[in-house]
């Protein structure tokens, strides 16, 4: 038979990625089954989802919506007639492809299908990625079938949701199963060689570029190999004299982060939902440094999540700016005791099963046994 889906999210690739790993992992269930698998996405054409939807292969469908303001002011009437707009086109899709479900994992592009979905009485499912849930998700997830949370604990939060279930946030197989020895070897580094690792999200950082690029300078950290993924977008100016030094890999962007990160005595990095999941998938011993602009700062959740188990070190962007983090990093390149302890707790929040769990969460809430 040929199962049918529909999935929405869009606006930042941390609501565009997990969107994209829930479709393949539909895929796969449905391969393994014996059965076929037909997806359609809904968002915007002009946002990011619509370069990467149709980049990764789905048929994609631009939609109206805009973002609601926080207060009611006139722009509220113009998002609100826009959603509604995209709404009605929805429920055309709907009715057109008959979809055994919605799903959404977030962002404001996901309102129109969920409403559309809802009048039509089709199931919706949610996936909430991060610790702090957004705004779209919390207010849609009233009467759905199912929500799926990224992080523990969220059961009172979707309390109108019909099930909430746990599945942990989905990540490539391959980031598992890593030794930091095994992979040291597979980037060619000496074996008492010290790494740092850093990576400000897919646009960069820079604060942690500017960080990067001012101790790499200093006599103290000659020894001290550093990677930085400076971003496509990358902000801070790169000079020859930068360029020059021995001991700095600078990279627009790292294909294979989970090497550096599970090779690297210490890895800096942002706190988006996905980067989580990466650093406990990797056992990385990691120094989170939200994004502050994040909505509702929603990454120091995340890594706030993490650090009070042990899995990490939080420090803020106004503390890097202010000089802090420089002392943090040597601490801590220098306690090897300390870096295995905060592995550890990392490895022990990875969830392995997450394409299971995310799997068996949707049969069930359809009614469909394993």
């Amino acid at each position: 038979m040929e199962r049918r889906y529909m999935i929405t999210g869009g606006g930042t690739s941390g609501h565009i990625n997990p969107a994209l790993a829930i479709a393949e992992l539909l895929k796969e269930d449905a391969e393994a089954n014996g059965d076929t698998c037909k997806i359609i996405f809904t968002g915007r054409k002009i946002g990011l989802e619509g370069e990467l939807v149709p980049k990764a292969g789905y048929e994609f469908r631009d939609v109206e919506a805009l973002p609601l303001p926080y207060k009611p002011t006139p722009k509220a009437l113009k998002a609100w007639s826009a959603i509604n707009r995209g709404k009605k086109q929805c429920i055309a899709i709907l009715n057109e492809f008959r979809p055994e479900c919605v799903i959404s994992t977030g962002g404001y592009v996901s309102a129109p299908l969920i409403m559309a979905a809802k009048k039509l009485n089709i199931p919706v499912m949610i996936h909430e990625a991060n610790a702090f849930p957004g705004r779209a998700n919390k207010f849609l997830s009233k009467g759905s079938a199912l929500v799926m949370t990224g992080f523990p604990g969220q059961e009172n939060i979707f309390s109108k949701a019909k099930k909430v279930v746990y599945t942990g946030n989905p990540v490539r197989g391959i980031m598992f199963n890593r030794t930091k020895e095994g992979s040291r070897k597979e980037i060619g580094l000496e074996e008492d060689r010290k790494l740092v690792f850093v990576m400000g999200g897919s646009l960069g950082s820079a604060t942690l570029t500017n960080f990067v690029f001012d101790i790499v300078k200093k006599p103290e950290f000659k020894d001290v190999s550093f990677v930085i993924s400076v971003g496509k977008h990358n902000s801070v100016e790169i000079t020859p004299e930068i360029r020059s030094y021995p001991n700095l890999e600078i990279r627009d962007y790292i294909d294979r982060p989970e090497l550096y990160m599970s090779a690297a005595d210490c890895s800096i990095l942002r706190a988006g939902a996905v980067t989580c999941a990466e650093i406990t998938a990797t056992g990385a011993c990691a120094i989170m440094v939200p994004y502050p602009f994040a909505a509702h700062d929603h990454q120091t959740y995340n890594a706030n999540s993490l650090a009070q188990k042990g899995a990490g070190i939080v420090v803020s962007d106004d503390d890097v700016k202010a000089g802090k983090l420089e002392g943090i990093l040597t601490d801590l390149l220098n306690d090897p005791e300390r870096q295995e302890k905060i592995r550890k707790a990392s490895l022990d929040l990875a969830i392995k099963d997450t394409g299971k769990r995310i799997n068996d969460a949707i049969r069930e809430a359809l009614g469909n046994n394993p």
